[in-house]
């Protein structure tokens, strides 16, 4: 399927403040760039660089005063996503060498204290994608999204406790959980088509065999209609603006649309 997004924003610096955006996607086996846009006002130079993640980032300087961010995007990507319930777990020592790192316990996901969490909640489940879903499945049932009760220092124990959060609280729990299990887990950010309320969205992948596929524990069943931003082990990677000063989020508006079909948010960070 082809969409179309945009996502626009203002910030305020109260004086020139170095960031790193990441607000680009890229071209690849699930998705494919048609044409896109991005758009500062006022202009300031840019460099762009790719991260250890494979994440497109733009480094610049946002001078003092308002600034407007704009990025606009066609992308072709699937319409549904893999899904395979018979999929097994991948033997630590066969992993390939870029699933590792997804291995280890993150900032967000301290997966090393979650194994008999873990092993409650799969119960039974062939290990691999069945035990993933069920992860997947109990989070669904057992958090409620919920907006205003996790900030940025909220990792997945903190989920755990408080049984609420939001898209990427949900994600981190997920990851913990199958990191526990010694399954690769990531974080994936970026547009979800029909995704209500309509916003930047986070979801998870996790490696099983022998390949990616995507869990979304906001949802009730799979979705595709995904476009991919960024990966990371968790949203310390991923964050799509980061400010090495003062900087104040104004509006941000995101847009995802199929042909003859709208959906938009408009809020205030």
């Amino acid at each position: 399927m082809r969409l179309h997004a945009t996502c626009r924003m203002t910030v305020d610096a109260s004086s020139d403040c170095p960031v790193v955006a990441m607000l680009r996607p890229r071209s690849g086996e699930a998705q494919w760039m048609v044409s896109e846009r991005y758009d500062l006002d006022p202009w300031v130079p840019t460099k762009e660089y790719v991260d250890s993640f494979g994440n497109l980032c733009q480094r610049m300087k946002i001078p003092q005063g308002e600034m407007r961010l704009e990025v606009e995007m066609i992308m072709e990507t699937e319409a549904n996503i893999a899904v395979d319930p018979g999929a097994g777990a991948v033997a630590v020592e066969d992993l390939p060498f870029d699933a590792l790192q997804y291995l280890l316990q993150s900032r967000y996901c301290p997966s090393d204290k979650m194994s008999e969490r873990a092993r409650q909640i799969v119960g039974d489940a062939a290990p691999g994608y069945a035990q993933v879903e069920a992860i997947r499945h109990w989070i669904h049932s057992n958090l409620e999204y919920r907006y205003g009760v996790s900030d940025g220092s909220t990792d997945a124990l903190g989920t755990l406790s408080d049984g609420a959060g939001v898209c990427r609280d949900f994600s981190h729990v997920g990851i913990a959980l199958c990191r526990a299990l010694h399954i690769p887990a990531r974080l994936v950010v970026g547009f979800l088509h029909q995704l209500d309320p309509m916003d930047m969205h986070a979801w998870f992948e996790a490696f099983v065999g022998g390949r990616w596929y995507t869990f979304d524990a906001t949802q009730d069943r799979p979705r595709g209609g995904r476009i991919v931003v960024a990966y990371g082990r968790d949203a310390a990677d991923v964050a799509f603006l980061s400010n090495y000063g003062p900087l104040e989020m104004g509006e941000m508006v995101v847009t995802v649309e199929e042909v003859g079909a709208t959906a938009t948010r408009t809020g205030n960070s």
